[in-house]
């Protein structure tokens, strides 16, 4: 092959790969206009009660699905179709454009932001922990599982990792599983001594199964010297800043009414919680403030 040949396909290569980004990074963003042109958009979910999940009826339910509804109705989106996926699904399903936005309630964290876009805060909550029914092992917070042989189960993908991961709990002292469907049979059948979880996750856990119980009392995590406290928001691909600005706007108007307090007590949220949500905004939390 003569050296023009080479730089001609060369050249030609770096063109293809170049409008190859161009393509991926078009098709990623989403934008109002484009979503009401093709009449609907694309919701996910991760089938955790109760900040989103389907209900026996196929509707979605929660904090994160009845409030989206709302603020996507005052933006003129009637129609939702719901895609349920695992929880560590959630931002790879956003970054490959499976769906257009989340709305899992899922924490507003520094790592999550270099990666997807989230709205302002919804919701706002602690941790708890699911234990057998009497609690044989005596967990009462986290940081009971640093030592021992006792383990800690987490959903895969859920920010429980990285609390116990900074609380010092070894790897070989965490059981991962995929859902909170699976919850119960792995705390109950006793091949984890507990599943960490957000306090709200816990207690909706333990009303349906007379194996299982909260452990009370429980200690919540301090790390950095910091009680930990979540807030959960909705989340966007990073090239649909637009959407997501036009989507906040209308959910900053509608968390000011009536009708957003009564689906978060509706949900469970507790006044705390609620008023929580408000202590702090997107910007302080990808930052980590």
């Amino acid at each position: 092959m003569n050296v023009i040949n080479c730089r001609s396909k060369l050249i030609a290569s770096a063109v293809i790969a170049l409008l190859g980004c161009v393509f991926a990074v078009s098709v990623s963003a989403v934008t109002l206009k484009e979503i009401k042109k093709r009449g609907y958009i694309r919701v996910a979910i991760a089938n955790e009660i109760p900040y989103g999940f389907m209900n026996g009826k196929g509707e979605a339910e929660g904090a994160g699905p009845v409030v989206a509804r709302a603020v996507l109705k005052e933006m003129g989106i009637d129609n939702v179709q719901w895609v349920v996926t695992q929880f560590g699904s959630l931002i790879p399903g956003l970054k490959a454009n499976r769906f257009d936005m989340v709305a899992a309630e899922m924490a507003i964290r520094p790592a999550r932001c270099k990666q997807v876009i989230y709205s302002e805060p919804n919701t706002s909550y602690g941790e708890g922990l699911l234990v057998p029914e009497g609690n044989p092992g005596n967990v009462h917070s986290y940081s009971d599982f640093k030592t021992g042989d006792k383990k800690v189960a987490i959903m895969a993908g859920a920010d429980q990792l990285d609390m116990l991961q900074k609380l010092g709990v070894p790897s070989s002292n965490m059981v991962t599983i995929n859902s909170n469907a699976d919850a119960i049979s792995t705390v109950s059948t006793g091949r984890a001594a507990a599943y960490a979880a957000t306090g709200l996750t816990a207690s909706n856990l333990a009303s349906k199964s007379d194996k299982v119980q909260v452990a009370e009392p429980f200690t919540d995590p301090v790390i950095d010297g910091k009680e930990v406290r979540s807030w959960g928001g909705f989340t966007f691909n990073k090239s649909s800043t637009a959407f997501r600005n036009a989507f906040d706007k209308k959910l900053v108007a509608f968390k000011k009414t009536a009708a957003w307090k009564k689906i978060l007590s509706e949900y469970g949220f507790p006044q705390a919680d609620i008023e929580g949500s408000f202590k702090k905004t997107t910007k302080q939390l990808c930052s980590g403030k």
